[in-house]
């Protein structure tokens, strides 16, 4: 009877509403009172029934009084969640844009070149908040309750996302003169808090699917008559096997003259602005030395080039020559589907350089194929969203990858190079810090080694799995190969004791003379998985890769090996 309740309960109402429906519906089933807060005897006279609905929609958040209060005040006296979500959404767009205009104001007032440029990052930072949080409405209002699954893993990606954005901006001012960092943390304490109220309803939402199981197929996304997902770009099925001689590129960029452009930037101009067809821009052998950036409205780009030892982009921004970590990368992408191959990105700052990022990812569903991405502290920046790496070599010094995204690594090499003087190696550090967040590195299949310079060495440095870079950072290393370079502590501290609690890092079945786990670290935050725990962080489950990995026709393992 309660699964009857729940599906008649939700049929007519959104996604984030469900976790009302649900509720209330079997309380009312039950005899009892749906708010839970009617006091005694008077069956909730008291309080209205639209103070009911939103105390039970702010339950599970950590902000619950924010909650409430922001529901309660946005002028809809409704019960209909629909309606009280949408004005929890349009109070967090409202206020990052009202943080954005004083971002602006700031500007006046800040002398340091520096604090300039981590002003300016934040107003692009918060743009892509905000269309992160609307994309996520946009989603709640037209999902489809056969398919809530998928639904719920979209809004807890691009609400996990819409956090890490807010993080980013507040980062910036680390190093940076005055008190604009601290004032621009209170600027966004209410957009903060109300984003992951959103976050900890839909994760609450997933739960409830758990139990009210509303679709009889496992399937998740529909497929169209050529068996790709329906929004996937027909453009894109098999292409990652494409050969240059058997490509078909929408532009050719070539030093030589023999293409269209001899930058890649030139050929970026041509994308169509939020296009759902996908743009291949085959990159010839060269070296091309530029800053190259695909945007949030470049859907669906591929760069391909001639091989990781032929195409190389170049550039050398890092945090030494006066730019903050976000603006360092070589090449950015943060436009959907983005697809790199056969590509060397690098940022040849060199350790002096402190931050300097090769390759910012912070494209949903991006997937870099066969590229060498070198550089030393901060080469690959997971930025955000859901990322897919395969048979890539990356190298660096210093937390060379970190980030706060849903990222698999398979079958890839990661290599720990000689850094300063005084100076350790992290290969790993996550930036998770909303607990709910689904984000993660998972490096399954993969060869963690070392430089013969940073071996020659010995005694010099040492080289750890990861740091924890954020209160709930989370790694997954599985089925890998660890060198005698990493220390058998395997895992360093960020600072003291802080984060050590609460972060989440595991190793399961790994080989290799660094993977033996019986001189590590004994952390609380340190877990001991089993096969089925190890199984969730596969790229079919984690990622949902079949639906978007797999059908590009790179070389790609749902699961375990």
């Amino acid at each position: 009877m309660a699964n009857k309740v729940a599906v008649m309960g939700v049929s007519s109402v959104l996604l984030v509403a469900m976790v009302v429906a649900v509720t209330i519906g079997v309380s009312r089933k039950n005899g009892g009172d749906p708010g839970g807060v009617s006091g005694g005897g008077g069956g909730g006279a008291e309080i209205s029934a639209s103070k009911k609905a939103v105390h039970q929609i702010c339950q599970p958040t950590d902000y619950k009084e924010t909650c409430e209060k922001t529901l309660s005040g946005g002028g809809e006296n409704t019960t209909d969640p629909k309606k009280l979500i949408k004005v929890g959404f349009d109070a967090a767009v409202k206020e990052l844009g009202e943080v954005i205009k004083n971002s602006s104001f700031f500007q006046e007032g800040a002398k340091d070149p520096r604090t300039k440029d981590a002003l300016e990052n934040c107003g692009e930072l918060l743009q892509l908040s905000i269309d992160d949080l609307k994309r996520s409405f946009d989603e709640v209002e037209s999902f489809d309750v056969t398919k809530m699954n998928e639904y719920v893993d979209d809004l807890k990606t691009w609400l996990t996302a819409a956090g890490t954005y807010q993080e980013t901006c507040i980062d910036g001012f680390e190093n940076t003169t005055g008190d604009f960092g601290e004032k621009m943390r209170k600027l966004l304490k209410l957009s903060s808090e109300l984003t992951s109220n959103g976050l900890a309803i839909v994760t609450e939402l997933s739960g409830i699917l758990t139990s009210y199981p509303l679709s009889s197929s496992n399937s998740r996304r529909l497929l169209s008559e050529d068996g790709l997902p329906e929004w996937t770009s027909a453009g894109q099925r098999r292409l990652l096997q494409a050969s240059p001689g058997t490509l078909k590129p929408n532009v050719v960029v070539a030093q030589d003259g023999s293409g269209k452009y001899k930058t890649i930037n030139e050929a970026l101009k041509e994308v169509p602005i939020k296009g759902d067809s996908t743009f291949v821009i085959y990159i010839k052998a060269g070296l091309y030395k530029e800053i190259v950036n695909i945007t949030k409205q470049m859907k669906h780009v591929v760069l391909i080039g001639d091989g990781p030892t032929k195409t190389k982009i170049s550039g050398n921004r890092s945090f030494k020559s006066g730019y903050n970590t976000f603006k360092t990368a070589t090449l950015t992408t943060d436009g959907e589907f983005v697809m790199l191959k056969n590509l060397y990105v690098e940022n040849t700052a060199g350790h002096e350089g402190h931050q300097a990022v090769a390759l910012r990812v912070g494209s949903d569903r991006a997937i870099v194929y066969n590229c060498h991405l070198d550089g030393f502290q901060d080469t690959l920046y997971v930025h955000t969203h859901r990322q897919f790496y395969r048979d890539c070599t990356i190298t660096g010094t210093v937390d060379f990858i970190f980030g706060d995204s849903a990222t698999i690594f398979q079958n890839c090499k990661m290599i720990v190079k000689k850094p300063g003087p005084n100076q350790d190696c992290m290969v790993t550090a996550q930036g998770r810090k909303e607990e709910r967040a689904i984000s993660a590195l998972v490096l399954q299949n993969c060869t963690i080694t070392a430089e013969p310079a940073f071996v020659a060495a010995k005694g010099e440095h040492k080289a750890y799995l990861g740091r924890p870079w954020k209160t709930y950072s989370r790694t997954v290393i599985m089925d890998s190969f660890i060198d005698g370079s990493i220390d058998p502590a395997g895992w360093a501290p960020w600072q003291g004791d802080l984060y050590l609690d609460t972060i989440w890092y595991a190793e399961y079945n790994n080989r290799g003379p660094g993977s033996d786990t019986s001189k590590r670290v004994t952390w609380k935050g340190i877990k001991k998985i089993t096969a089925e725990s190890a199984q969730s962080f596969t790229a079919g489950r984690f990622i949902d890769g079949d639906t978007w990995v797999k059908p590009t026709g790179v070389t790609y393992k749902a699961g375990m090996k």
